[in-house]
């Protein structure tokens, strides 16, 4: 199995979508909402440039996304971690994360947020990624947790 990203462009927009509606499906069923799920093709365009991001190819098949965005002076916000649900549990999240640390060379804290009673994510971002939740948040009536990783 090779892992390779590259950068996505504005011509990526449809296969972005297909990616996150793919991965972020479940979490619309669970949550009745979910900011990564349904994007029009405009929000997309606009995501792309707010958050750069890079797809995650296995075998030259796109199965995934990464995106950050820039707070300060070494510090980023994961935007979006996702991965299509057959190609979950294969350990590409964690090479994801891996790749980030590596590219974003001047990190000193990356910080994301996700949904406080999803549990795998609880235990992948903690015990794979290396990060240690600093607080709890809430959007909407979706309890969230604030991760942190630090150098």
């Amino acid at each position: 199995m090779k892992i390779e990203y590259r950068q996505a462009t504005m011509e990526d927009i449809e296969l972005l979508i297909d990616i996150y509606n793919a991965s972020f499906y479940s979490d619309y069923l669970r949550y009745g909402a979910c900011p990564g799920y349904g994007n029009s093709k405009e929000k997309m365009k606009k995501s792309i440039i707010q958050h750069p991001k890079h797809i995650i190819l296995c075998d030259n098949e796109p199965v995934g996304c990464v995106s950050y965005t820039k707070l300060g002076m070494g510090v980023y916000e994961v935007a979006c971690l996702c991965i299509v649900p057959e190609f979950q549990g294969k350990g590409m999240g964690t090479q994801a994360i891996r790749f980030l640390k590596t590219f974003l060379e001047d990190w000193k804290r990356l910080t994301l947020v996700t949904p406080i009673d999803k549990k795998e994510n609880i235990k992948f971002y903690t015990e794979k990624c290396g990060f240690h939740i600093e607080s709890i948040e809430r959007d909407g009536d979706v309890e969230l947790a604030r991760f942190v990783a630090e150098r």
